[in-house]
């Protein structure tokens, strides 16, 4: 560990010569511009490659750059960045020869990590067409690990904590973009604001009105008593209460 305390002062130093308050800033709590869900890999170091120092990114990572809705820690940074530090912006930052994806692109198994690959393996079959009209191999994962990172865009945006933003005087927006460790080169992959509104009656907080809606559709006619509505209305809601008073007054006047 020496190496990394030596390279550790000499950094401490070296802001301080160029900045005698840079520490003290720092301290006083942060305020960052952006929220960056990238790879673990160590080739993609979130603040080296987008030129921003210490207070402006707030930084999660993890294999393959997922947005899983399972995944407590990531909905956790997700919700205080947005929350609590208010970022503007928040990038999902893939890169091309991403060995998670690469894995996933295959028929292997490779232990604990296979749950996590599955996530990845439903974007292949969502985009089962395109992945294999390509033949080149290389090009097939290039244009997978583009492909993951749109739809981890749009699995952002259908999270309760993105569409409370939206509804917001200062909404996040949302950025899909690809590391070129290669060229060095971050390539925007212009899904901005993937406000999927072509499945918003799915993912958005109003499913329950629009299947209502499809249901009164279908058996042409307005939900009747016999067919309870899916949004109960204010009346039917102090009628339960009364009920459950009443019988709650009868249990105690047996007991």
């Amino acid at each position: 560990m020496e190496p990394i305390l030596e390279n550790n002062r000499k950094w401490v130093d070296k802001q301080r010569a160029a900045d005698p308050q840079f520490f003290e800033r720092l301290a006083d709590g942060q305020k960052p511009r952006y929220l960056f869900i990238g790879c673990s890999d160590s080739r993609v170091p979130a603040s080296a490659i987008t030129g921003t120092g210490p207070g402006e990114m707030f930084v999660h990572r993890n294999i393959a750059n997922m947005v899983v809705h399972t995944d407590f820690n990531l909905l956790s940074v997700l919700q205080y960045a947005v929350e609590v530090l208010g970022v503007q912006d928040i990038m999902v930052v893939g890169h091309y020869g991403c060995g998670g994806v690469a894995a996933a692109a295959t028929n292997k198994q490779y232990g604990l990590i296979d749950g996590w690959l599955t996530n990845i393996r439903d974007v292949i079959r969502v985009h089962e067409t395109e992945f294999l009209r390509i033949k080149d191999e290389e090009q097939r994962l290039r244009r997978l690990v583009e492909l993951n990172v749109i739809e981890q865009v749009r699995n952002l945006a259908k999270t309760n904590i993105i569409q409370n933003a939206w509804k917001t005087a200062n909404p996040p927006r949302l950025h899909g973009l690809v590391y070129d460790i290669k060229e060095g080169l971050l390539k925007d992959l212009e899904v901005e604001g993937a406000q999927l509104t072509e499945l918003a009656h799915i993912y958005s907080t109003e499913i329950a009105a629009h299947a209502e809606k499809v249901l009164e559709e279908q058996v042409g006619q307005e939900v009747t008593e016999n067919r309870p509505s899916l949004l109960p209305s204010k009346e039917a809601a102090r009628e339960e209460k009364k009920a459950e008073k009443s019988e709650e007054k009868q249990l105690n006047k047996v007991s």
